[in-house]
């Protein structure tokens, strides 16, 4: 099994791992604060995150998170003069957040929380102890502690009741508690054990992944946007490709995106070392995490919809307009998991134009790249990633042919744009000019008339206004005679 190197212990109090210095600091935001709790009385650690990222030797670790005895009310009242104001929005769960310098920095009462059978939000039961509190984290690196100095002369202690420390340096994601009573408190950690799989790169503990397999319906108890939450940092993982393999191969994937799961049945003949889910995966893999939330998506689902397309034919399987049916499917999928319309239109449009460049294997003429640059929009650069990732196949010449195919795609639309207003694509007159033109109400006719225009434009290129009244009188001759 392999360790991680967490940094000599140093010479702090009680064997405090060196990484942890910083945070300890008289001048720190978290050591100052510790002083006003032991004025008041109570104690204050740090926890959770906060403590397993400074053990990793992140250099920033910009969210603190504290938990203390003290309830919401006292932490208020603690708190009040210390910050520069209250950020209250997860008071009803024991969390105050006390914004100080500009940061958030969230206290949260000792507490153990469970999921009522048929309850989608967790049912909050507050408590005094600083153990069972990290009993009821997710994993036991998130259920380490560090008491925090109160006054001068004391020393920090570090809180480890479950062998976090341990399993951070084995990379091993285990529960505190058995599986069963740790998810079953709140189902949504099955889903962060994958998480923490793509973003941390460790390995699910083989129980823990056990009773994901034999809890994953519980996940249905838990709202559509906490699991969406989980699922975008899952998908911005860099260890992305082994975390969904274990979300898939444990059934929990098809609690929540099911047609990706379906996937797994359908073989491609144009990847044919893989099922088309393996191949997914690997294009998600190939993509940039800096290149955003939605290419990710993207290439996700961006071939969700061969399952519904596929056919038998003489020497093989097609999957005809699968971009159609996928980029429906994909808005159905992110309706449900209640993403923000523009995340939807984005993602769905990727997945709907993904096979564009595909259909252009004779050369991209000038029409060609204009109708591309117009259709993708803002999107272009990511529609060009994605269809560059979805090139996974062995086959060397084929996957030249591609690539060759997109940088003469690239190079046209530098060339267009040199000439053309390339990313502003319009008529050389507008609506108010066309509607005093044809002497008309306007209406649906005025739409039409513009988008022949625009046609035009895509099709020919740039054209003066002459042209435009001309094709015009044109077009509306051919309206009347009904040519």
């Amino acid at each position: 099994m392999r360790r991680r190197d967490l940094g000599p212990a140093g010479n702090l109090p009680g064997m405090i791992p060196a990484r942890l210095a910083p945070l300890l600091r008289d001048d720190a935001a978290a050591a100052s604060l510790a002083r006003v709790f032991g004025a008041s009385g109570h104690s204050l650690y740090l926890v959770g995150g906060s403590v397993r990222d400074a053990l990793l030797g992140k250099a920033d670790v910009p969210d603190l998170d504290f938990t203390t005895d003290a309830r919401p009310e006292q932490i208020k009242a603690i708190v009040r003069h210390w910050a520069d104001d209250l950020y209250l929005v997860g008071e009803k769960f024991g969390t105050i957040g006390a914004i100080k310098d500009g940061a958030i920095l969230e206290i949260t009462t000792f507490r153990s929380e469970i999921y009522r059978d048929d309850s989608r939000k967790p049912h909050v039961a507050f408590s005094d102890d600083i153990d069972e509190d990290l009993s009821r984290r997710d994993f036991t690196v998130n259920a380490m502690a560090l008491r925090l100095p109160q006054a001068a002369g004391d020393e920090p202690q570090m809180i480890d009741p479950h062998g976090g420390l341990g399993d951070l340096a084995s990379a091993v994601l285990r529960t505190p508690l058995d599986p069963a009573i740790s998810f079953g408190d709140d189902p949504l950690r099955m889903l962060r054990l994958y998480r923490f799989q793509s973003t941390l790169g460790f390995t699910p503990d083989p129980l823990a992944a056990a009773a994901v397999d034999s809890m994953r319906n519980r996940l249905q108890i838990v709202s559509a946007e906490r699991i969406r939450d989980e699922f975008n940092k899952l998908i911005m993982g860099r260890h992305v490709g082994d975390a969904l393999r274990g979300a898939l191969e444990s059934g929990l994937a098809s609690e929540f995106i099911p047609e990706v799961a379906e996937l797994a049945t359908q073989h491609d003949p144009l990847h044919r070392h893989k099922d088309v889910l393996a191949h997914s995966i690997a294009v998600l893999e190939k993509t940039r995490v800096s290149s955003g939330l939605e290419l990710r998506l993207a290439a996700l689902f961006h071939d969700i919809g061969k399952p519904a397309t596929r056919a038998f034919v003489e020497g093989g399987v097609t999957f005809h307009h699968h971009e159609v049916v996928g980029a429906r499917m994909t808005r159905d999928r992110m309706k449900a998991l209640r993403y923000a319309k523009h995340e939807i239109e984005d993602v769905s449009r990727l997945v709907f134009l993904h096979m564009r460049p595909h259909t252009y294997k004779m050369g991209w003429t000038d029409s060609a790249v204009r109708r591309y640059v117009r259709d993708a929009g803002p999107l272009l650069e990511k529609l060009n990633e994605l269809v560059r990732c979805d090139v996974t196949t062995r086959n060397p010449k084929r996957a030249r042919a591609i690539q060759r195919r997109i940088d003469e795609l690239e190079e046209r639309i530098v060339e267009l744009r040199a000439q053309e207003e390339l990313d502003a694509l319009r008529p050389p007159i507008d609506g108010h000019q066309v509607i005093e033109y044809l002497g008309v109400e306007p209406g649906p006719i005025i739409g039409q008339a513009m988008r022949m225009l625009l046609e035009h434009r895509i099709d020919h290129g740039p054209y003066e206004p002459e042209e435009a009244y001309r094709l015009l009188d044109e077009w509306m001759e051919s309206r009347q005679t009904g040519v």
